[in-house]
């Protein structure tokens, strides 16, 4: 029996190596050639919205059917995204435009009828993908005196309105699409690669003659009348005992653009000018703020240690003030010591995650073109980074002189993953609770129990006795026996203050690449400036270093030594400022109306600015440990 465990535990992590190593390859490396008559398989993705942000299943739907349907196998980061691809009834042959081809009759009764008119309310668009490339519908607009093509995800699956002279709200189907591939045809070869999958979708009340049989020919669209669809001048109602004919059409247009650069289309930013605007102008504030408080700082306590250490006679040394006066309190131990350590240790796993992740996405491999790659990746690579936050936690442990490793290497462990899974557990009870397909099915479930408890735990617990066994770090000065009375403090250096002062800057550095993330995340679009990000990031780290390390200056400077928590705190505030930002972009920017939904949204984000927070606060904590051990190291103590 633990043999036979054991075998299936080894095949599953296979497996799922094999899955993620099949979804980190460099897009541009596998173009697929088609040859003229060749079939061209068009599958189905998940059915999405923005108003509801509850993916569904495509053929949760009335839809026309194939024969089997078939589902494709997903990675782990395209079914936690909810996708859900399967094959489509639709026939495609490459190069060979086809007009007017009936997929099926559907009559709606009262259940169906309702379905349809509830997706076409919630503005559901319907997603499909040929040879990878996602269905985009082109949606013109005048852009600056020019006219400029956009490109929209997917479909609707219909729309409201009213008819002429009525007032009544009705709702109607897109049951004609008109596809248009693009391709670029080698002209030596004569073969062709896809580089464009685009639809213009119409509603349309098709009318026939006689009784309905395979071989009915429309009126309303025949190629051989060419009586083709070119408007939704009569739409098809959607109503209980309706008859709802689809039909396609497939036009190939050859293209100059080469299948390297078929993704550019998708990836064009619409505001292009107001994003690299904001950045730099970003990146030129936060530069600024760094070089004067790097300034100040290098002058101030350049002098200060000068001063400290000229100081000879016994009435100088009485008389000195400041930070050196607390040297004696300065490394006495944390109230709630074993949690700090669990947070920092928790904090470099996040670090370590997002740093590499950043680097992967950087270098192409978890481009747009592969579907939930970063997803996938980011989980992998937080199992992996147990073995840093394990060996984190216990190095600070032992610097605090504890002895029982193996219980702060089980906090460490469970603390932040059973948090972000107790919050996930619920939202996941929420979605299946919708039948929607965004509901984690029980196998990726324990997936994901077998990556936290198989992978993770042991990790950690490898990097905790790692970290244990090394030499304590010494403190640069000894510590009172007594605790020194800290002097009242003036309003500002309030610790409340304080904290939620120096949470601003690091939110400043990145709220506006935030703006362009949430958006990507919650209005369905693409995001891809990688580069950009991670220089955001470096950002964001220098200013946390740097923010921390000035008002742990000042509290030194004010004898006030309680500094460990509040260094941890003051750069970790920043994600209180991200959850209120993400608060104010709900109700501004998002047109979320279902409890459901808005619960989905809040819970994420909720777990975004936890994780945030981790993040930080552990860059904060380590740059005033390292901070306060320099200058107490610099000074000459009797």
């Amino acid at each position: 029996m633990a043999t036979e465990f054991k075998r299936s535990a080894i095949a599953f992590l296979l497996l799922l190596f094999v899955h993620a190593a099949h979804s980190f390859y460099l897009p541009g490396v596998a173009p697929q050639d088609f040859e003229k008559g060749d079939e061209l398989k068009v599958k189905v993705n998940k059915l999405t919205s923005i108003k509801t942000q509850l993916p569904y299943s495509y053929y949760s739907l009335p839809f026309c059917q194939p024969k089997k349907i078939v589902d494709s196998t997903e990675n782990l980061g395209e079914v936690l995204r909810g996708d859900r691809i399967e094959n489509a009834p639709y026939s495609f042959k490459m190069r060979e435009a086809q007009m007017c081809n009936i997929l099926c009759r559907v009559t709606l009764d009262a259940k169906t009828a309702k379905a349809f008119k509830e997706k076409i309310d919630d503005e559901y668009r319907v997603n499909m993908i040929l040879d990878n490339l996602p269905l985009v519908v082109p949606i013109e607009r005048v852009d600056q005196g020019s006219p400029a093509v956009v490109y929209q995800l997917g479909y609707h699956v219909g729309l409201k309105g009213q008819y002429e002279g009525s007032k009544e709200q009705k709702f109607f189907m897109h049951n004609h699409l008109a596809f248009t591939v693009r391709y670029h045809r080698d002209i030596e070869t004569d073969a062709a690669r896809i580089v464009g999958f685009e639809v213009k979708p119409y509603s349309v009340k098709h009318e026939y003659d006689g009784e309905w049989s395979e071989k009915t020919r429309l009126t309303t669209c025949d190629p051989h009348k060419k009586r083709l669809v070119v408007s939704s001048a009569t739409p098809q109602e959607v109503e209980q005992k309706k008859e709802i004919i689809f039909t396609y059409d497939v036009d190939f247009q050859e293209s100059e653009v080469k299948w390297a650069s078929r993704w550019d289309a998708y990836l064009l930013m619409n505001d292009n000018q107001i994003h690299w605007f904001s950045i730099v102008n970003s990146l030129m504030i936060v530069l600024f703020l760094s070089g004067m408080v790097a300034m100040i700082m290098l002058r101030t306590l350049y002098r200060d240690i000068s001063r400290y250490n000229e100081l000879e006679t016994q009435e100088e040394a009485q008389e000195e003030t400041g930070w050196k006066l607390v040297h004696g309190d300065v490394f006495r131990l944390p109230a709630n010591s074993d949690l700090l350590c669990v947070y920092v240790g928790t904090g470099v796993q996040c670090l370590g995650m997002v740093l590499v992740t950043m680097i992967f996405a950087m270098l192409g491999f978890l481009s747009p073109s592969n579907r939930g790659g970063l997803m996938t990746a980011m989980l992998l690579l937080w199992v992996f980074m147990g073995l840093f936050a394990g060996y984190a936690s216990s190095r600070l442990y032992k610097m605090f002189k504890g002895t029982e490793w193996k219980r702060i290497a089980f906090r460490t462990a469970f603390l932040f993953p059973a948090v972000v899974s107790a919050i996930f557990f619920v939202l996941n009870a929420l979605i299946w609770g919708q039948k929607s397909s965004g509901a984690v099915p029980f196998g990726t479930m324990f997936a994901l129990i077998f990556l936290w408890f198989g992978i993770s735990v042991p990790l950690v617990f490898v990097g905790a006795y790692l970290g244990f066994k090394k030499p304590a770090v010494d403190d640069p000065v000894k510590t009172n026996k007594i605790p020194r009375q800290i002097p009242e403090q003036a309003w500002y250096m309030n610790p409340v203050f304080s904290i939620l002062i120096g949470g601003i800057l690091p939110f400043g550095a990145v709220f506006i690449e935030l703006f362009f993330i949430l958006t990507s995340i919650w209005l369905n679009q693409f995001y891809y400036i990688f580069g950009f990000l991670f220089l955001v990031f470096v950002i964001l780290i220098v200013t946390c270093a740097e923010i921390t390390v000035v008002l742990c200056y000042f509290q030194l400077c004010s004898e006030d030594y309680l500094w460990w928590w509040r260094s941890y705190l003051t750069s970790g505030s920043s994600a209180l400022y991200l959850f209120l930002y993400a608060t104010f972009y709900f109700f501004t920017k998002l047109q979320i109306t279902k409890l459901v939904s808005a619960m989905l949204y809040f819970g994420y984000m909720l777990i975004a600015s936890y994780a945030f927070f981790v993040l930080t606060g552990t860059i904060g904590f380590y740059a005033c440990l390292w901070f306060t051990r320099l200058i107490y190291s610099s000074v000459k103590i009797d």
